[in-house]
């Protein structure tokens, strides 16, 4: 009786957060998954159950699709890794300088996304911090324009937006780390590369993929960044979504292509999540 007492109790107490999370996201989740099944029509939304939707993502937005996963993956692996090598830093090198470095890198989480945009933007344009130390140096006669709007500035730009996120959960993993065990690796003759490969990844690989998989969605769903610092013809999928939304009025495919990425982002992740299983375990 004690017991379903506080089954009950418990429920309760979660049953807020369940409406919310409900009706906040499921729903709303639901109600456009429903309506990349139907159709629009001057500007309406037609309740007419089809696949035509699904089929042009791939047939006339195909291409985009692979470029924007693409993009993510690249800014996914390159802020991973920089992440972990700075948290491995904090962790068992930096001593008391590291937890300061710390708090200095998550304090920028606090620095608005778009701030850090027009930042990339200063420092990358043609009259930016970058060409201007060139110039001064005397080693470029002109300012070099392909500094930006290109593919390189949005991977770049995304990359220090998703540093701070990927950091968090890799830090936390290695605090859990015994500094015996990287000790005994050490006196056993490994060097800093084997600690880490055969050491501490194997330890930290479900943190590994979570700092993957949230760099990794958070830039795959990204329309912000390459509309600010991209090319006119490097447009992700996200711009693409928007514009149905937005420009076009046409919900039903802007939803299929929405849906359309997140089947296609699980997918990767899927892939990448059993590489670094099958990846450690022949180790």
């Amino acid at each position: 009786m004690t017991a379903r007492r506080g089954t009950l109790a418990t429920g309760l107490l979660l049953l807020p957060a369940a409406l919310a999370f409900l009706g906040l996201f499921v729903a709303p989740l639901g109600y456009f998954f429903v309506q990349s099944f139907w159709k629009a029509s001057s500007f309406r939304i037609v309740p007419d159950f089809q696949f035509d939707n699904y089929a042009r993502v791939f047939t006339d937005y195909g291409g985009a699709l692979g470029f924007t996963l693409g993009v993510a993956f690249m800014a996914a692996t390159v802020a991973t890794t920089i992440a972990f090598l700075f948290a491995y830093a904090v962790r068992f090198s930096l001593g008391r300088a590291g937890n300061v470095l710390l708090v200095i890198a998550l304090i920028t989480l606090f620095g608005g996304y778009l701030v850090k945009i027009y930042a990339w933007r200063t420092i990358l344009g043609l009259d930016g911090i970058l060409n201007s130390a060139l110039l001064s140096t005397g080693l470029i006669a002109e300012p070099l324009p392909f500094l930006l709007f290109n593919t390189g500035a949005v991977i770049v730009t995304l990359t220090h937006y998703l540093l701070p996120l990927a950091m968090l959960p890799l830090f936390g993993a290695l605090r859990d780390i015994d500094d015996s065990e990287i000790a005994a690796a050490r006196d056993m003759g490994a060097g800093v590369t084997r600690v880490i490969i055969d050491v501490v990844l194997p330890q930290i690989r479900p943190a590994l993929l979570a700092a993957f998989a949230m760099c990794f969605l958070l830039a795959a769903g990204d329309y912000v960044t390459p509309s600010l610092v991209g090319s006119p013809g490097g447009a992700m999928f996200g711009n693409f979504i928007q514009s149905q939304f937005g420009l076009r009025m046409n919900t039903p495919l802007g939803a299929a292509m929405a849906f359309s990425l997140i089947g296609a982002s699980l997918l990767v992740l899927g892939a990448t999540g059993l590489a670094l299983r099958l990846g450690f375990r022949a180790r």
